[in-house]
C-alpha cells in the first residue's frame, strides 16, 4: 500500500501548522510548511512592506521545491504532510488533480477556528513566536489573506478530517 500524500487546508491562524507538527510527530510523517520554507529561504531578504508579486514568485518556488521533495519521501513509503496554504478552492483542486493524475492516497484535513480566535492567536504568535511561527502576520496581512481564503463547499469536506478549535 503506498504512502498517502495528508493536506491541510484551512483559514490564517487556524492552527494548520501546529496540526501539521502534532500529526508528523505522531504519524511518523513528514511535514513540509510552506511558511517555514518561505522565512528560511527568502526571511531575510523580504521586502518591508511585503510586496504580493515578490512573494507569490517565492512561493511558487518554494512549492515546487516541496512538491518535488514530497514526492520522493512519498515514493520511498513515507507518509507527508503538506501545509502550503490553499486559500482558494481551486489551489485545493489543483492539488487533488495532481494526486489523482500520479495514483497517489490523498486526504485532505480542514483546520477551522473562529476568526476573533484566528486573528488573536496570530497576534499571540507575533510576539511569543513558539513552535508555529515562521514569518510575523500584521494585522493588514491577516485582513488581506481573510480576503483571498475562499471556505471550502460541502464537496470539499467530504473524506476530510475535520479540526475545529475554540
Amino acid at each position: 500500500m503506498s504512502a498517502t500524500l495528508n493536506v491541510i487546508f484551512g483559514p490564517c491562524g487556524a492552527g494548520k501548522t501546529t496540526y501539521a507538527h502534532a500529526f508528523a510527530r505522531r504519524e511518523r510523517a513528514v511535514a513540509f510548511i510552506l511558511d517555514d520554507w518561505m522565512a528560511r529561504m527568502f526571511g531575510p531578504d523580504m521586502p518591508d512592506p511585503l510586496e504580493y508579486e515578490w512573494m507569490l514568485e517565492r512561493v511558487g518556488r518554494c512549492e515546487a521545491q516541496i512538491w518535488s521533495n514530497a514526492a520522493a519521501v512519498l515514493a520511498a513509503g513515507t507518509p507527508v504532510i503538506l501545509d502550503i496554504g490553499l486559500m482558494r478552492r481551486a489551489d485545493r483542486a489543483r492539488v487533488r488533480e495532481i494526486a489523482e493524475a500520479t495514483g497517489l492516497r490523498l486526504q485532505f484535513h480542514f483546520v477551522d477556528a473562529p476568526q476573533d480566535v484566528r486573528r488573536a492567536r496570530v497576534l499571540d504568535r507575533n510576539e511569543v513566536r513558539g513552535e508555529g511561527f515562521a514569518i510575523a502576520v500584521s494585522p493588514d496581512m491577516f485582513d488581506f489573506i481573510e480576503g483571498v481564503y475562499e471556505a471550502p463547499e460541502s464537496d470539499e469536506l467530504k473524506g476530510a478530517v475535520i479540526s475545529e478549535s475554540a
